[in-house]
């Protein structure tokens, strides 16, 4: 009988070949392959004849393998992964109708790279997904660049085969720049390496941090889209059954979950960091203003900084302008936790000081809590002029606040107050929204976002946390 198996073997592991393949394989009288993929199933084949090639000669395997099947033969065509991913399939199709139409094909599939490396990953190719091989031998290069741009603007999460090679250097920088003019920078991307193989290697880097020194032939890249999400050191595409099915018991945190997932599809493409996003989201949230895009500025680090604070059992105490802002913080949460609020705008020693100094009331408050809790976070959402106070406490070494909020609104000396504390404290951890924005509410759900850092990525997948 003329009849060829293309048999794919999966990534090289006895234990990821489907059962149908082994039996393919053990049908066969003769066995053709890359000579490498010949190597990786030694024991499956031994004892059977052998056609083994070095790698760019696909063709002459080929003809190969339909020589020996007009030789009445049963012959085993080896590719790794499946053969019908960049692999022989197509070829043999090809050469089929060429020539050789009485040879009966078998395409007997297999795990393919990029499955095996999902799996290795976590979940990354949950929702749509293309596949781009960075191999120019036989596509032009502009070609594949069109490619690419598609499935970056499309959002694809994008599986890349072939990544690097010696002749092939410059290449996969080059699909970095497109998908960083379309995806943030801490997009998650899976770098898996000889996967399920003695010398593999898994690793997940931010889009902004990957190089071509981390990949090689025998590499496979998934880049995340931008709702992906890094958790135990794994990366999760969520498919969609989560959010709308499953509701939390608390009508106004489900709602408020729908309202992120809205402001989410509504921010579209943004170069924020998780920490802007997460502030970001509660911002607008709160105050359904999506002009407060890319007008938080924040100190690295600040969210975690006072998460932890927060949870550690001696909490820092909170000092607002004014019980607006008080009003607006999670309380129940402030108490469970032991945290003590204080807003001293309506302390009698506050009214008698400003009548004294001739100062605001808000700037008398900061000057009694700058004495009584040099080390509290601050939170500011009316007062310019109370922000500027602690701006100049600061600089003279009479308050060291563990965080400043600095979030006051209007139109007088409010871009200052934020200059003053953007750029005289720069040692000061703090979160400022830039310009004329802000306001009590503002400051207190910045609170909160510090608060509830910690669902950051379970209601806000594509954070790169």
């Amino acid at each position: 009988m003329n009849k060829i198996y293309i048999i794919g073997i999966g990534p090289g592991s006895k234990g990821l070949m489907t059962h149908k393949a082994m039996e393919a394989i053990r049908d066969s009288e003769v066995i053709i392959g890359y000579d490498y993929y010949l190597e990786l199933i030694g024991e499956l084949i031994a004892g059977k004849e052998q056609i083994a090639t070095g790698m760019k000669r696909e063709r002459d395997r080929a003809r190969q393998a339909f020589e020996q099947a007009e030789k009445g033969k049963t012959v085993a065509m080896i590719s790794s992964g499946d053969a019908g991913i960049y692999g022989m399939a197509s070829l043999l199709w090809e050469m089929k109708r060429h020539g050789y139409e009485e040879t009966q094909i078998e395409v007997v599939p297999g795990i393919s790279a990029m499955n095996a490396a999902a799996a290795k990953l976590g979940a990354p190719l949950s929702h749509d997904f293309c596949t781009i091989s960075l191999s120019d031998l036989m596509t032009p290069w502009a070609l594949i660049e069109k490619r690419i741009e598609a499935a970056a603007s499309a959002d694809f999460v994008t599986a890349i085969y072939n990544p690097v090679s010696h002749g092939r250097f410059w290449q996969l920088m080059r699909l970095k720049e497109i998908f960083l003019q379309h995806r943030s920078p801490q997009t998650p991307v899976g770098i898996a390496r000889q996967v399920d193989r003695e010398d593999e290697t898994i690793r997940i880097v931010p889009l902004a941090e990957l190089d071509a020194s981390m990949a090689d032939m025998f590499t496979v890249l998934i880049i995340g889209n931008s709702q992906t999400f890094r958790i135990d050191d794994r990366m999760v595409t969520p498919r969609g059954y989560f959010n709308p099915e499953e509701k939390s018991g608390h009508p106004g945190r489900d709602i408020m979950h729908e309202s992120f997932q809205t402001i989410l599809e509504e921010l579209g493409h943004h170069q924020l960091t998780a920490e802007e996003l997460w502030v970001t989201l509660h911002a607008i949230h709160t105050t359904a203003d999506m002009g407060i895009k890319g007008k938080i500025i924040l100190t690295p680090g600040v969210l975690p900084l006072l998460h932890a604070a927060f949870y550690s059992g001696h909490p820092p105490v909170i000092v607002t302008d004014v019980t607006m802002v008080t009003n607006g913080i999670r309380k129940t949460l402030a108490e469970q936790l032991g945290i003590t609020i204080k807003c001293y705008l309506n302390d009698p020693r506050a009214i008698q000081l400003a009548q004294d100094k001739k100062i605001t009331r808000t700037q008398a408050g900061i000057r009694l809590a700058a004495e009584e809790h040099p080390n509290a976070l601050y939170a500011f959402g009316n007062a310019p002029t109370a922000l500027m106070e602690l701006v100049d406490l600061i600089r003279k070494g009479k308050a060291a606040p563990i965080a400043v909020i600095g979030a006051p609104v209007g139109f007088v000396n409010v871009k200052e107050s934020k200059w003053q504390l953007r750029f005289g404290c720069p040692a000061t951890p703090h979160v400022i929204v830039e310009g004329r924005k802000g306001g009590s509410n503002v400051a207190a759900t910045i609170i909160n976002a510090a608060l509830s850092w910690a669902d950051a990525e379970a209601i806000q997948p594509g954070c790169g946390l």
